[in-house]
């Protein structure tokens, strides 16, 4: 399943324009214009499978460090603040990584 199966490519590319300078990514205005927090919680768990890179039910830090790459190749990787803000907003059990539940609730935020 490829990630345009469950959001559109404009809305994409729009999203990872807008946070194409280092430190300018904002998860919760990127989720609103990537169209995730208008999906569904099964449409958002799809999109989590896809980011979850070695399928271990969890996106660690390193996945989310190239949390963008998932939605172009040509994305750039996140900064290490912006990847610890990320972490940090959605490990809400503290546990080091987002789980799946995890993920809804930050996509909904």
């Amino acid at each position: 399943m490829a990630i345009t199966d469950i959001l559109s490519a404009k809305d994409i590319e729009s999203a990872l324009s807008s946070c194409q300078a280092d430190d300018s990514f904002n998860y919760k205005s990127f989720f609103s214009m990537v169209g995730l927090s208008s999906k569904t919680p099964e449409q958002i768990k799809k999109v989590f499978g896809i980011l979850d890179q070695d399928k271990s039910g969890f996106i660690e830090e390193e996945e989310l460090q190239l949390f963008l790459k998932n939605f172009s190749s040509n994305a750039r990787a996140l900064t290490s603040a912006e990847t610890k803000a990320f972490l940090a907003a959605g490990d809400t059990d503290g546990d080091g990584k987002i789980g799946v539940e995890e993920f809804q609730s930050l996509v909904k935020a």
